[in-house]
């Protein structure tokens, strides 16, 4: 332990880019090697060493480690499931250098059925015990639902049921593709489902013949909202303050929502207590400047379609529907950066192919 504190007790410059990362993790490659190798306290040793450094350039990277083999430490870098994360892990392993003893992987990797097998509170979760059905809706045949038969499934133990279910499918999967595959998936028993069970090892086969139909589909497909019409939307909240939207309505009613499943939702916070929750002038201001930066990065033709907007109670949300995730979740960190000082901003990525969350600005007759 006194070697370690002798290492990493110097001051060190700090890390700002992959480049520096690297470099510096080349510089201590050798004691980590020594602590997966040993079986020594990879936790206090060695990723409490680098989730620090991996934070200073981005947050929300975990990490798994082990023996790919006798002379190989294999480091997985994941997002754990957050979708606009997984651009930033992709890129920080692209950059990797080529380590001798080391395999840097981004995303937990696709597994062999055979492989995986694992047990979490007495229950085991394999290619023998767990089973699929797909349920189709006429409304949204492109949705892709699926459910995962647990044969020892049961309301007691659902939770962990369910959590050791879906952490055998990520691992069977890989983890990129049970993100951007699945629209929606449950865990359930055998009992009075009325499906005829599929076997879980056919689940890859159906999702790539899904996909591949899907990507036939929709290939192509691009969408110009120069000349589309705009509705202004006003509503009151249950506290009295006004809600404004601005929606693309034409948008709305286009029927290859699908071709544009990710949803990105931007949510920027400002003082409005004064002005019954809206922004003053300065602000206002300083939210079109956003928005106007946003849409000059992500283009309508180019898979970016703003939906539009809503402003109320001391918050803006912007909308989007994607044909990708990667480039907004690029985007919207650079700006979230831009204006870190100046405003309080986040946002979300998901799929939602049939964009039904913005069902509520559609009109009810």
């Amino acid at each position: 332990m006194s070697f370690l504190k002798k290492i990493f007790g110097k001051k060190e410059e700090p890390i700002t880019s992959y480049e520096d990362f690297w470099n510096w993790f080349q510089k201590h490659e050798k004691t980590f090697f020594k602590v997966v190798k040993e079986h020594g306290d990879i936790e206090q040793d060695f990723f409490d060493k680098l989730s620090p450094k991996l934070n200073s350039i981005k947050e929300g990277i975990l990490l798994v480690t082990g023996m790919f083999d006798d002379n190989t430490v294999e480091l997985i870098m994941t997002p754990d499931g957050i979708i606009k994360n997984i651009v930033f892990v992709e890129e920080l392993v692209q950059s990797a250098p080529k380590i001798g003893g080391w395999q840097f992987t981004a995303l937990k990797p696709v597994s062999d059925i055979k492989d995986v097998n694992i047990r979490m509170a007495e229950y085991d979760f394999n290619a023998q015990n767990i089973s699929f059905y797909c349920n189709d809706y006429a409304d949204f045949p492109d949705e892709i639902d699926i459910t995962i038969v647990h044969d020892d499934f049961n309301e007691e133990d659902k939770t962990t049921i369910t959590n050791g279910t879906f952490i055998f499918i990520d691992n069977y999967l890989g983890e990129l593709n049970f993100i951007t595959t699945i629209d929606e998936i449950r865990v359930t028993g055998k009992e009075n489902n009325g499906k005829d069970l599929i076997p879980i090892e056919k689940l890859k086969d159906f999702l790539v013949w899904r996909q591949k139909e899907f990507i036939e589909k929709y290939d192509g497909i691009r969408y110009n909202t120069e000349n589309d019409d705009y509705s202004m939307l006003e509503a009151t909240l249950q506290n009295g303050n006004p809600l404004l939207a601005i929606i693309n309505t034409d948008l709305l009613s286009w029927q290859s929502k699908a071709s544009h499943p990710w949803i990105m939702i931007v949510e920027i916070k400002y003082d409005g207590e004064n002005i019954k929750g809206m922004p003053n002038e300065h602000d206002y201001k300083l939210l079109n400047d956003i928005e106007n930066e946003i849409l000059e990065e992500l283009k309508d033709y180019e898979g970016y379609l703003n939906i539009g907007r809503q402003t109320a109670d001391g918050c803006r949300e912007i909308y989007f529907a994607c044909r990708d995730f990667r480039k907004p979740s690029k985007v919207l960190y650079q700006i979230q950066n831009n204006y870190l000082e100046k405003i309080d901003l986040s946002f979300e990525i998901y799929k939602d192919k049939y964009w039904q969350t913005f069902n509520r600005f559609i009109p009810k007759y």
